[in-house]
């Protein structure tokens, strides 16, 4: 068998020194082949021909079917780069150039899905989500957008990591306790993907600066775990007519749903008018979290936002999806817009 492979290898080597096309060099060895088939075929077992060349057909037969396995991923590959790279001739090229070789390979599990593709792909490398709060939702999230190819990811938050976060906001290490969130979260998903813009807003999301932030991007994450951010979110967000994705997490439990007024859903007003009184929704650091639960919902919503971004599917417009991790349940809810919504009604 070595025998035939090496007088492969100087057939491939001979018609490339003579300037043989690949199609050429791979009809020769494929001809080879063949020829070794017919041997094991047709010749009676022992024969001196038949030992020289591998004495069996199973071999050949199994490196046949590696060998066609390993050209028909090729051929994949070569038609999954032609769907998300169009040529340039065609004027199809994305206002960020043709993506690279590397972008190719590395999507191309997103490119190869029906309902995403190659444009779907362009438009995750042309969006832009914020997301607010890079805590235990937040990380989940940012590092689900920044591997999936989101062109261009923000991140607000006024904190810093500490020790007691690691237990569940796994985008942070242990060597970054003290730095900013912001900036801790940016180095991590810059190490997971370098194609990705990725922008820090160390500081609290206030009132006066929500609206002109919230216009520079498509859509928009909440992960904060705080009633009156998750208020100004809402706010901003309608204002603004963006979508807004939003999760809560307590204990074994998570939520997440996507409040979209402009497009009929509710927004998150209408389905929580008013903060519970205090002590009726206790933090996670006084009620306590599992901690794969919010990389659980975190990773949900990053999948809602390439829903929305790559128009795949139907995103849990008007619906709130529950977790219970306890007892592994999932369930839907349907949420319905309040005509008279003090942020969204026809008022």
């Amino acid at each position: 068998m070595l025998l035939v492979l090496v007088l492969g290898g100087v057939l491939w080597g001979f018609g490339r020194w003579f300037g043989a096309s690949a199609r050429a060099r791979w009809s020769m060895v494929l001809a080879l082949y063949l020829a070794v088939l017919v041997v094991q075929l047709v010749l009676p077992a022992g024969h001196p021909l038949r030992e020289a060349t591998g004495g069996g057909v199973a071999p050949w037969l199994m490196l046949g079917g590696v060998a066609a396995i390993a050209l028909g991923y090729a051929a994949l590959v070569r038609r999954l780069k032609a769907r998300a790279q169009p040529e340039a001739a065609a004027g199809t090229e994305t206002s960020k150039g043709a993506m690279s070789g590397a972008e190719l390979e590395r999507y191309a599990r997103h490119i190869v899905l029906r309902e995403l593709g190659g444009p779907g792909q362009k438009a995750l490398r042309e969006a832009s989500v914020l997301v607010i709060g890079a805590g235990g939702l937040g990380a989940p999230a940012l590092q689900y957008l920044a591997a999936a190819g989101v062109g261009m990811i923000g991140v607000v938050d006024d904190d810093v990591v500490e020790n007691a976060n690691l237990q569940r906001q796994v985008i942070h290490t242990d060597g970054r306790i003290g730095m900013p969130k912001v900036f801790s979260a940016r180095e991590a998903m810059i190490a997971q993907n370098p194609h990705v813009e990725v922008r820090p807003y160390h500081r609290r999301l206030d009132a006066q600066t929500a609206m002109a932030l919230f216009a520079e991007y498509d859509v928009i994450l909440d992960g904060t775990d705080n009633f009156d951010t998750r208020y100004l979110v809402n706010d901003a967000a309608v204002a603004a007519g963006k979508p807004l994705i939003s999760g809560a997490l307590s204990q074994w439990e998570g939520q997440l749903s996507v409040f979209d007024p402009a497009r009929g859903a509710p927004c998150y007003a209408c389905v929580f008018p008013k903060a519970p009184a205090a002590g009726l929704a206790p933090s996670c650091a006084e009620a306590g979290v599992l901690g794969p639960l919010p990389g659980v919902v975190g990773a949900m919503m990053a999948v809602e936002a390439v829903k929305l971004i790559a128009g795949a599917g139907r995103p849990l417009r008007g619906e709130m999806m529950i977790y219970d991790a306890l007892w592994g349940e999932t369930r839907k809810i349907a949420l319905k817009r309040n005509p008279g919504c003090a942020v969204c009604g026809e008022a």
